[in-house]
């Protein structure tokens, strides 16, 4: 069984939905996509949308902000392009061709780092994540909204024996929240995250904080002391 996917399959897959991709999922996933900018928004500022594919959230943002996106897709992009045009959305900064896993800005860069139903279909997810964090700065946040995959029951049954047809269509549906977990431990940089249903449970927005500088090295004189 193929576990995970690879650039090629990613791109091959969301070049076929590009033309039909708001029409598809505009409405399925507009729930999630309004609890994800209401807690973007309470921070504001400069952001990231990653993954923006056809950049379906653009114009739902206020014009105080300032927004950049990248996405791996190219056919997605030239549909964030048009609408960026046809829409005068001015307070998008740039619309970036990028490989999530080597984003090319400086550390620091961004208030907000906003990955709306893309986490489980990124190639590297743990990269992309230590990316995510290495671009946003101190004080910020990453917010993930997703379907994630349940750790146990006839669901999880389901989606570890779906996880060969999905990714095909660039899926992960076994993908879970531990996984997340897990990457915010090694990773070091941000706090553990905060998770909660959104869209009667349809799907989970996960928020991590990156610390500050003097709150990393109070923590690592705290495990020197305590060692």
């Amino acid at each position: 069984m193929k576990t995970d996917l690879d650039h090629a399959t990613v791109q091959e897959a969301y070049a076929g939905w590009a033309p039909i991709y708001d029409i598809v999922f505009g409405a399925v996933f507009e729930p999630g996509r309004k609890a994800a900018l209401r807690a973007a928004e309470r921070i504001g500022g400069r952001i990231l949308d990653f993954g923006v594919g056809t950049g379906f959230a653009l114009p739902a943002y206020k014009r105080t902000n300032r927004l950049v996106g990248v996405d791996i897709s190219e056919p997605m992009l030239r549909k964030a392009h048009e609408k960026v045009a046809k829409e005068n959305l001015t307070h998008v900064e740039g619309l970036c061709l990028m490989d999530g896993a080597h984003m090319g800005f400086a550390d620091n860069s961004f208030d907000v780092v906003m990955a709306q139903f893309v986490i489980t279909v990124v190639p590297h997810p743990e990269e992309t994540l230590d990316e995510m964090a290495r671009v946003l700065k101190p004080g910020g946040e990453i917010i993930l909204v997703n379907h994630l995959g349940a750790e146990d029951g006839p669901r999880a049954v389901f989606e570890r024996w779906f996880a060969r047809r999905a990714r095909k269509l660039g899926w992960r549906p076994e993908f879970q929240f531990a996984r997340l977990h897990n990457w915010a431990v090694r990773n070091g940089s941000v706090d553990l995250p905060v998770k909660r249903d959104v869209a009667l449970g349809m799907y989970t927005m996960v928020r991590f904080r990156k610390r500050t500088e003097a709150e990393i090295a109070a923590m690592s004189e705290s495990v020197a002391l305590a060692g």
